[in-house]
């Protein structure tokens, strides 16, 4: 019996189903004990999966589906008019406890919206967050929450997001104690909204958290702290500028490299003497954001993500099941409800 059987919802995205099958047939050869179900119409899977040499394996299913949610679908229509999208029968048999984790790179509010109402979320949490890992400058890894699926939070939901992600960080990261910090306009104790000095009073109370204080948007890669909230609408542009930066100087640097042959040269030079520290920062290690907070794993790649990018989703995914993540936040939250007055 193999360990963990993950879901992958093959139908979404912006390159369609061959870039999830391509990353499929590296994640069987890396996970052998690990069953994969794929969820999507037949006629474009199967051909694929023949094509990598997966149609015979073992280690593949395939469960067809008629529907599609689009990637322009409103997340309240696709919840009433595809119940037989790929993307819900991936939620439905992982609600069903069929599968352990699931892989989506679809439509992020059908999927925040179909997840929520299908698999549901964990006893007294308010509401499931997208978090993400990022570099930092110390050599690790820090997790940013929200990134878009709550639009604006009150206190109570920011502080949970600090717990849910103080678990995240502790169990995947393998860090005590993670440093929990508050994503604000300044680090002073009176800069902010009252709901994010409301949650910072809220997290420095809380004896089994490791509250780090305010952070501000340019020491977010700074590794000053491990766990950095905020709600969706700041943590989707904080994130995005990030993206559209790192877009920018790459653009910048290949332009000045193709002025001259003399550049490229030496840009080859200094590139093979730090391999590793440009590998670490490829976006593609850090694709698979985690709809935390829900019943089981749900990992959202990103829309127009390759091949790689969405094995590291999947790599998430059986790390996230294999830690048992979502019955390891039921308990922390369940612990630090009871403290609470």
């Amino acid at each position: 019996m193999p360990e963990l059987n993950i879901a992958i919802d093959a139908m979404g995205g912006d390159n369609g189903p061959s870039i999830v099958i391509e990353a499929l047939e590296r994640a069987v050869s890396t996970y052998p004990n690990t069953h994969f179900t794929v969820f999507g119409h037949k006629d474009q899977i199967n051909p694929l999966l023949k094509q990598y040499n997966l149609n015979e394996s073992t280690a593949v299913s395939l469960v067809h589906a008629e529907q599609t949610i689009l990637m322009d679908d409103k997340p309240g229509q696709s919840l009433r008019s595809k119940p037989n999208s790929s993307m819900r029968l991936a939620l439905q048999a992982l609600a069903n406890e069929q599968c352990h984790a699931m892989v989506c790179g679809g439509n992020t509010g059908a999927l925040m919206t179909n997840a929520y109402f299908t698999v549901k979320t964990l006893p007294g949490v308010l509401r499931p967050a997208l978090m993400t890992a990022i570099p930092n400058r110390v050599g690790g890894k820090s997790f940013l929450l929200d990134l878009g699926a709550n639009a604006s939070c009150d206190s109570d939901t920011l502080f949970q997001f600090g717990v849910m992600g103080s678990v995240a960080a502790e169990y995947l990261l393998d860090i005590e104690k993670p440093k929990i910090s508050l994503l604000n306009m300044g680090e002073e104790e009176i800069k902010g909204s009252d709901v994010v000095r409301n949650a910072a009073v809220r997290l420095s109370q809380c004896e089994g958290l490791n509250y780090n204080g305010f952070i501000e948007g340019n020491h977010l890669f700074s590794g000053r702290s491990d766990v950095i909230v905020c709600d969706g609408f700041v943590g989707n542009i904080a994130l995005k500028s990030c993206e559209g930066l790192a877009t920018f100087i790459i653009e910048q640097m290949r332009d000045t490299l193709n002025s001259h042959w003399l550049y490229r040269f030496f840009f080859k030079f200094l590139q093979r003497r730090t391999h590793k520290s440009w590998d670490r920062l490829k976006p593609d290690h850090y694709n698979g954001a985690s709809l935390i907070g829900l019943r089981q794993v749900v990992i959202k790649s990103h829309g127009s993500a390759n091949a790689e990018a969405f094995y590291s989703a999947i790599q998430q995914a059986v790390a996230e099941a294999h830690e048992q993540l979502p019955d390891r936040i039921k308990n922390r939250v369940e612990a630090v409800l009871s403290e609470q007055p």
